[in-house]
């Protein structure tokens, strides 16, 4: 099965499942409350470290770097922002696990370490050389 329709069934059963529970633990409107609260504190928190990404990214700009990073890192805040305003407790952990720089740097250099390229030992080329022939001269060919 597609990992990807797995995780769309797959995450709102979760989410279904920890909305029933909680709810009968500390009641419906708490829970209805806990659910706009985090959606609240998370895209106030994102809007945040967003601006503090922009104005990084700025910094790297004007010293003439590359803000790859940042930009990365506003996409990732951005998706956060997203999974932070679906209601649920399972988007909201991961929404704020992304948030965080300290745990969104944890994530990008493990996410990372999968895609880095591998020095091989063989090298994958063919050494030749070349001669340029001009249209009148037909003989070397």
């Amino acid at each position: 099965m597609n990992s990807i329709l797995l995780l769309i069934i797959l995450v709102p059963a979760i989410e279904i499942y920890l909305l029933i529970k909680i709810g009968s633990q500390i009641g419906a409107i708490s829970t209805i409350l806990l659910i706009f609260t985090t959606a609240f504190v998370g895209i106030y928190y994102a809007k945040y470290e967003g601006l503090n990404t922009l104005k990084s990214g700025f910094v790297q700009l004007s010293k003439n770097e590359a803000p790859t990073y940042q930009v990365i890192s506003g996409a990732a805040i951005a998706f956060a922002a997203l999974l932070l305003i679906i209601p649920g407790f399972v988007t909201d952990i991961l929404g704020f696990l992304i948030i965080f720089p300290i745990s969104r740097k944890f994530i990008f250099n493990n996410f990372s370490k999968k895609f880095k390229y591998k020095n091989n030992e063989r090298n994958n080329f063919i050494d030749g050389d070349f001669e340029d022939i001009e249209d009148d001269d037909d003989k070397k060919i």
